[in-house]
């Protein structure tokens, strides 16, 4: 007894440190989350700052040249001084009077500037004194970048931002913020040369930098800009698997004007600044969505974009060779009949997997699929299906056309073919998931790093035509629950005396081992047919795996997400239920002291609940079977077909 109560005494410890340990690390998320919105509003408050700067700037530059004495000093201190160093890769030979002559009118511009500063300040800003530069001196050196040729000028670096935890080394992965505004790049060049035609300086004789200075392939960049029609200024390609890219910018627009060039992959876009519920993150959206999402940009925007150039490479090689026809490749589950219509258009069944490989094929509003080999995945029968939207609007005339002629949707699977399977979609899930359903923001984990579980939804209704799965291939023996349970209780007795077939044991957990338990989230369900403290848990499920054994569940359908969560697929077998059936199962039913009709009542009931399991499942019609032993042998046929199988399941209950 005393070892039991030390026992507890650690298991509670061991709790109260995670607890602990739990509480710190939240308090450490909102403690990044407050220092990240504080940086985010001085980036913001430093934009201001130099967008203040360079109007100063430009109003002095606006001012004309002083007089020849005024001019001649300025010259005179510049040659006294040693010329600044300026940071390029490679600039024409200029004339040493031109550079004198360029010398001068940034002297002069920055002497008006620093008026209430020392001319010790000054020096110490262009000489090669041994004295440490000010920290003026240093802001100085990084806002005259702007005036180092006409190209910085065609594409300013206004503010730049390295992400905390960045090292200083240029060649690694950590993402640099930029922050752009082009919105007064033509008055400042302007500005500008009229400032050298005031002083007899020639255009030729200006340097000028043949590529960029700096050019950093794992940048992440902020481009603020006029974005009236967007789509008109530039033109995209890709999808959720290669990302969105620009392949076209027109000429003379604000796009070309802001460098953005073919190759550029988007992340994100912000049309409307002042509701950040608006932004919207394209790293993962379907090519439908995002020009969807790009067309509506009319007016100042935000673009969030890096260089790609080996994805865009591979992207362009891919089309070229007709490997594939965009960037989209994801795979869905189908929820309703879609029958052919014309040349080219896909038949496809309720319950079928398709592999979408084009949101936008041809540049229609229809996707190009395949359908999948249930064993290999391999792509097989193509053609194109409606979108989502058209889908929907499919779905709902075809749900209303059943209920006028008072037909049930969920056939059995011995009767005519299923022509609807009925999915609800949580509205408050959508609006995270589908930024174009009511134009709301992602949740900031699902910007981050989250994939969308329903990316391509356009609407906010609740039926969904489709639904995203993802594949999985387990190598043990998936265990096997029935619909109805009642059968499954009638088959596992016989299906225990076969070899790799075993039932799983519900297990007695004291009240302090089912607190442990459930929160590693090791439990499944409680064991109805035995009482309190037993329950079926992952451990039991696991053992039997692990042995090469089939555990036989008599478990609730609801259960099969959390078998999910653990990584169990299990295999769900479907026995269509009638009254014929339910004749030749009586004496199996007799001896649990179930009737006939309670049994056809629940068998319903549980056939209802099959539209809302995340996965697939093998269905046997009541006619292929005409006694217990060949529905045993009909069983076991199914079980060993279903282990072949490609398990597809729902990632989220859509």
């Amino acid at each position: 007894m005393t070892t039991l109560q030390d026992q507890v005494a650690e298991l509670q410890k061991e709790r109260d440190q995670a607890y602990t340990a739990r509480d710190g690390a939240q308090m450490e998320i909102s403690q990044r989350l407050v220092e990240k919105d504080a940086l985010r509003r001085r980036v913001f408050e430093l934009t201001e700052q130099v967008c203040e700067l360079r109007t100063q700037l430009r109003r002095l530059q606006a001012e004309p040249p002083g007089g020849p004495k005024q001019e001649a000093g300025t010259r005179e201190l510049c040659l006294r001084g040693k010329q600044r160093l300026v940071r390029m890769h490679a600039m024409c030979p200029p004339d040493d009077s031109d550079c004198s002559l360029l010398s001068s009118t940034e002297s002069r511009l920055w002497w008006d500037l620093t008026s209430t500063s020392s001319r010790e300040q000054m020096d110490s800003f262009r000489s090669s004194s041994p004295m440490p530069p000010s920290q003026q001196s240093l802001y100085k050196r990084v806002a005259e970048d702007f005036l180092d040729g006409p190209d910085s000028l065609s594409f300013q670096e206004v503010l730049e931002v390295r992400l905390p935890g960045a090292t200083g080394d240029d060649t690694d992965t950590d993402l640099e913020y930029e922050i752009l505004d082009g919105a007064d790049l033509s008055q400042t060049e302007d500005s500008l040369q009229e400032s050298l035609r005031s002083l007899n300086v020639s255009e030729s004789s200006v340097p000028v930098r043949r590529r960029p200075a700096r050019k950093i392939l794992s940048q992440v960049t902020v481009l603020a800009f006029k974005g009236d029609a967007l789509l008109e200024q530039i033109g995209v390609i890709g999808g959720n698997l290669t990302g969105i890219f620009i392949h076209r910018v027109t000429p003379g627009s604000a796009a070309d004007e802001m460098a953005l060039r073919p190759g550029t992959q988007i992340m994100m876009v912000d049309y409307k600044p002042t509701e950040p519920s608006l932004r919207a993150t394209l790293e993962n959206t379907t090519l439908e969505q995002a020009v969807g999402l790009l067309r509506r940009v009319n007016g100042s925007c935000y673009l969030t974009v890096k260089i790609n150039t080996e994805g865009y490479k591979n992207l362009i090689q891919d089309l070229d060779a007709k490997v594939v026809t965009s960037g989209d490749s994801f795979y869905i589950r189908v929820n309703l009949a879609i029958q052919r219509k014309g040349g080219g258009t896909l038949h496809a069944h309720c319950n079928d997997i398709l592999h979408v490989t084009d949101t936008m094929f041809q540049g229609q509003s229809c996707w190009h699929a395949h359908h999948v080999n249930p064993y290999t995945m391999k792509d097989m029968e193509p053609g194109t299906i409606p979108n989502y939207s058209q889908a929907q609007q499919q779905l709902l005339a075809l749900i209303q056309d059943m209920t006028q002629r008072c037909t049930v949707p969920r056939k059995p699977s011995g009767g005519p073919q299923k022509l609807v399977r009925i999915v609800s979609v949580d509205k408050a899930r959508v609006s995270l998931l589908s930024p174009t359903c009511d134009q709301g923001q992602p949740a900031s984990g699902r910007e981050e790093g989250g994939s969308s579980a329903c990316f391509w939804a356009e609407s906010c209704f609740t039926l969904a035509p489709y639904t995203l799965v993802h594949p999985h291939r387990p190598a043990r023996p998936r265990p096997v629950l029935f619909v109805p349970r009642v059968v499954g209780k009638i088959l596992s007795k016989k299906l225990c005396l076969l070899q790799g077939f075993k039932q799983c044991p519900a297990e007695y957990l004291s009240q302090e081992e089912y607190v442990t338990w459930s929160q590693r989230g090791d439990i499944i369900q409680e064991g109805e047919s035995i009482g309190d403290h037993h329950w079926v848990t992952c451990h039991a499920v696991e053992s039997l795996m692990n042995t090469s054994t089939h555990a036989l569940l008599d478990v609730r359908l609801d259960s099969v997400r959390v078998l999910h969560k653990m990584d169990i697929f299990p295999i769900i077998i479907h026995i269509s239920v009638n009254e014929k059936m339910a004749k030749k199962l009586r004496k199996g039913l007799q001896r649990l002291g179930t009737s006939e009709e309670q049994f056809l009542e629940v068998a319903r009931q549980e056939e209802g609940e099959l539209d809302r399991v995340p996965c697939l499942y093998s269905s046997l019609a009541s006619d292929s079977w005409s006694d217990p032993d060949s529905l045993l042998g009909c069983v076991r046929l199914a079980i060993a077909d279903e282990q072949k199988r490609v398990v597809w399941t729902e990632q989220s209950p859509c």
